[in-house]
């Protein structure tokens, strides 16, 4: 699903927002959540899932078209994990 498929799907459940007003919120909604996981914040969504950033230090890699070594830099990946609720909401793998 794209952002503009969960504005339409907003728009849906909640007639009385225009669509420049769902917009607005899930943009928020994103925005809030990128600028707490760069504040080092763990994020958790009730039933959804929790959102947090791992670090992954730096090491030494190498330049795939030359071959060369390249050190790379240590950077925080985001992680996300469901809620069991979730989970048994999706069921099985098929």
């Amino acid at each position: 699903m794209t952002k503009s498929e969960l504005v339409s799907r907003l728009i849906k459940v909640h007639p009385q927002l225009t669509e420049r007003q769902a917009r607005i919120v899930v943009l928020t909604f994103f925005g809030e959540v990128a600028a707490a996981l760069r504040r080092g914040d763990r994020v958790e969504l009730r039933g959804f899932g929790s959102f947090w950033t791992r670090r992954l230090g730096a090491r030494n890699g190498h330049h795939p078209g030359t071959g060369r070594r390249a050190g790379l830099p240590e950077k925080r990946l985001p992680a996300f994990k469901p809620s069991r609720l979730l989970n048994d909401r999706l069921g099985p793998a098929e």
